[in-house]
């Protein structure tokens, strides 16, 4: 009987086969077992999942030496964070796709309150956490979605400007050289061009404001062929249905002929504001997207075809027509979210709300990773061990997403309850199903 109950289970040999994949994607054989170990010490159960608290609760008796071992992992060992995250994605999509296909990559970044200016990327910046400017560090993220999961696949710290130019906090910190100032929206392309360049599933963009309004942003997405459904400011200005710029000027008896476009005293873009508050009410419509933890999500809509305005006065060509989805609940003085999609002409309004509001679904990966497996927790000042961390944080909480599509939505990072192993004993997250016995 005692071997039976002590024989690993399914789901044990899974977690094993998993982080084994993981630590022959750091390298180095000296690697292996400390990897193991630190995605171990993020998904047993404690507040803090720094080094020297992981470190006790792994092996209590020998508490310095695994502490050095963990550190060392995290904050010195060269392994590739992208090659890690790409074996991560390599096991863990696949389970995902069994219960739908990808439908959406989504841009998002996360911020972390931080106090003192000596750890990487710290500045006073605007951070989501408080919802307003603190002293925090920021990350830009990539996640894959279907309709019923996500996962990140692309995680990199925005370096702002001051850091980026600063060559003692930058050594002090060991930032690689090749790393240079980029804006959040350059990031996040970048992380797109790799997606794309991966071959992966594609899937419609979705990002909020602070990347839809950049233009730049938009147009790579356009060149690299993915549609797009991103938030916008409401000062963005779009030509009205029906309307676009006029041509360029009639050529000249001397001279190269006129190419570009024009604009006239009485022929002007709008902002979108001012477009929808131009619309008739009958214009919206009352919609539900989806059920919510208590309710049905409802909201007025409307969408209309536009052509963006940016700088077209500078262009030969117009820009082409896109969609401009306007969220105005009942009740509001004036509209609220604007979106501005490439998705077909032919797309219904629902369709085009329903992906519109599909980045909610990594708000959990978000809370998970940062309550429950300490994703913010790192102590460290470096680059590499801050980017080392955020990485072992995805690939633990992979594992559950994995689990979470093998069997129902129940394998819930916070109950887990492990009791700490000792750092060879296998272990199986609390929470999660058990396959059923066969009779």
């Amino acid at each position: 009987m005692g071997s039976r109950l002590s024989a690993p289970g399914p789901q044990e040999r899974r977690f094993a086969a998993y982080i084994e994949g993981l630590a022959t994607a750091a390298g180095h054989e000296d690697r292996h077992t400390p990897l193991k170990n630190y995605c171990k010490g993020l998904l047993l159960p404690g507040e803090r999942k720094s080094i020297e608290p992981m470190a006790a609760r792994l092996d209590p008796e020998n508490v310095q030496p695994m502490r050095q071992s963990l550190h060392h992992l995290v904050a010195k060992a060269p392994w590739s964070d992208e090659t890690l995250l790409d074996e991560v994605r390599n096991h863990v999509l696949p389970t995902m796709q069994k219960q739908g296909p990808v439908v959406a990559w989504i841009v998002d970044d996360t911020g972390f309150p931080k106090k003192g200016t000596h750890s990487v990327g710290v500045a006073r910046q605007y951070c989501g956490q408080v919802g307003k400017q603190d002293n925090c560090r920021v990350a830009v993220s990539l996640s894959v979605a279907t309709w019923s999961s996500s996962l990140p696949i692309a995680y990199r710290l925005y370096l702002p400007k001051e850091w980026a130019e600063d060559s003692k906090r930058r050594k002090e910190t060991e930032v690689p050289k090749e790393v240079r100032f980029q804006t959040k929206p350059e990031i996040a392309l970048d992380q797109i061009r790799a997606a794309a360049a991966a071959n992966l599933d594609r899937g419609v963009v979705l990002a909020d404001a602070a990347y839809g309004i950049n233009t730049e942003f938009r147009d790579g997405l356009t060149d690299l062929e993915l549609q797009y459904v991103v938030g916008v400011q409401s000062t963005m200005t779009v030509w009205e249905p029906g309307k676009q710029p006029l041509p360029a000027k009639p050529r000249g008896k001397i001279g190269r002929p006129p190419r570009l476009l024009q604009r006239t005293t009485d022929h002007q873009p709008i902002s979108v504001k001012q477009l929808a508050m131009n619309l008739p009410s009958t214009a919206f419509q009352e919609v539900t997207w989806r059920e919510g933890a208590d309710r049905k999500l409802r909201s007025r809509f409307a969408a209309v075809r536009v052509r963006p305005a940016h700088r077209d006065y500078k262009k030969a060509e117009p820009h082409s027509e896109e969609w401009l989805l306007i969220e105005w609940p009942r009740g509001e003085v004036e509209p609220v979210k604007y979106w501005m999609a490439t998705l077909p002409l032919n797309t219904k309004l629902k369709a085009l709300i329903k992906m519109a509001k599909h980045r909610w679904i990594i708000e959990r990966d978000y809370e998970e990773l940062k309550q429950e497996l300490g994703l913010g927790h790192f102590e460290g000042r470096n680059w590499r061990g801050f980017h080392h961390h955020a990485t072992l944080c995805i690939a633990a909480y992979g594992f559950l997403v994995a689990e979470r599509n093998r069997f129902s939505p129940s394998a819930r990072a916070g109950h887990l309850g492990l009791a700490a192993p000792k750092p060879s004993e296998d272990f199986r997250p609390r929470g999660s199903p058990r396959t059923p016995r066969a009779t």
